[in-house]
C-alpha cells in the first residue's frame, strides 16, 4: 500500500491502536493530532494521502473540520472514525466529502477494509 496517513483523535490510546494497524499494513503515519487546531497545523506541514478523523474533538466538531481539511487539501481522502453512527451523521460526513466511515469500536480488519476501498 504505502499511503501516508494522519490520525486525528483526542484519545491517545485510539491513535496508538490505529497507528499499530497502519504500520502493520504498510501505511506510513506522518502525523497525529489530538485536536482540530493541531490537525490543521499538521496539514500545513505534512501532506497525507489519508486522514482518519474522529468527530468529537475537544476544540472542534469533526464534520466542520472535515470541511476545512477538504478546502485546504481537496485531494486528501478523509475517513471518519467515530462511535457516533446515527444515519444522519454518517450521511452528513459522506455529503461533506468523507470517503469512508469506520464505526468504533472497530476491528483491524474493518479499518483495512475501509482503507483498501479508498484505492478502488
Amino acid at each position: 500500500m504505502g499511503a501516508t496517513v494522519m490520525i486525528v483523535d483526542d484519545a491517545i490510546f485510539m491513535r496508538s491502536i490505529l497507528r499499530g494497524i497502519m504500520k502493520d499494513k504498510g501505511f506510513t503515519v506522518v502525523a497525529e493530532a489530538g485536536s482540530g487546531i493541531e490537525a490543521m497545523k499538521n496539514l500545513r506541514t505534512h501532506n497525507p494521502d489519508i486522514i482518519i478523523l474522529d468527530i468529537i474533538l475537544p476544540d472542534a466538531n469533526g464534520l466542520d473540520l472535515l470541511e476545512s481539511i477538504l478546502k485546504a487539501r481537496p485531494q486528501v481522502k478523509v475517513v471518519v472514525c467515530s462511535s457516533l453512527v446515527q444515519e444522519q451523521i454518517v450521511k452528513k460526513a459522506m455529503d461533506y466529502g468523507a470517503k469512508g466511515f469506520i464505526q468504533k469500536p472497530f476491528t483491524p480488519e474493518k479499518v483495512i477494509e475501509v482503507l483498501q476501498g479508498l484505492e478502488a
